[in-house]
């Protein structure tokens, strides 16, 4: 009887342990925005529409959480049709032979209440490199209309153009080499 008991308390730590929760980005309620300052006096703002976002965390407080997000690029929009155009073309994303920016964490460190430094790989315009985001997470909730657990975060980080060869032939002058990123919103328990 012992041993049948060892076994089922073990099994429930087991199960416990490495029981594992998925959360999706619901679109409709997530951005996925950035912004860069353009000849050094103005701040210019723009957001990817198109994008699949996952949290996947075993313990309640996100602190093992793993993170990744698939961007398309071609969905970018700044407000204004011709900008958009040449932030598409090879001077910039090349969407033609990059479609898709992805990032994918690897390590997550508690850094206060609610808030962590995550480390993944960063990948566009065909180079990988690593960058370190700040995410908060600012709660959960039941959403009362379609009674799904809801989580919301506010992610963060600040990379460099030139480290992904984007706008070469734009020097710091024109377009700050500095880009802060942004995900803010809304994700779902599956």
């Amino acid at each position: 009887m012992k041993q049948v008991f060892s076994f089922l308390f073990v099994a429930f730590l087991s199960t416990s342990i490495f029981a594992q929760t998925t959360w999706k980005a619901d679109p409709a309620h997530t951005q996925v925005s950035f912004d860069i300052v353009h000849l050094g006096i103005a701040e210019i703002e723009g957001q990817f529409g198109e994008f699949e976002g996952s949290i996947t965390a075993s313990e309640d407080d996100f602190s093992n959480a793993e993170y990744e997000m698939e961007i398309d690029v071609a969905s970018i929009n700044t407000g204004v049709d011709r900008r958009d155009g040449h932030l598409k073309s090879a001077d910039f994303f090349d969407v033609e032979n990059h479609p898709k920016m992805s990032f994918k964490s690897n390590s997550s460190e508690k850094i206060g209440d609610n808030k962590y430094k995550v480390t993944g790989d960063l990948t566009f315009h065909g180079v990988t490199k690593p960058v370190t985001l700040e995410v908060w997470h600012r709660g959960t909730v039941e959403n009362p209309q379609s009674k799904n657990l809801t989580s919301g975060f506010a992610i963060t980080g600040t990379i460099k153009r030139s480290d992904f060869n984007l706008g070469a032939n734009f020097p710091e002058p024109m377009l700050s080499d500095e880009v802060n990123i942004e995900v803010d919103g809304e994700f779902i328990k599956q």
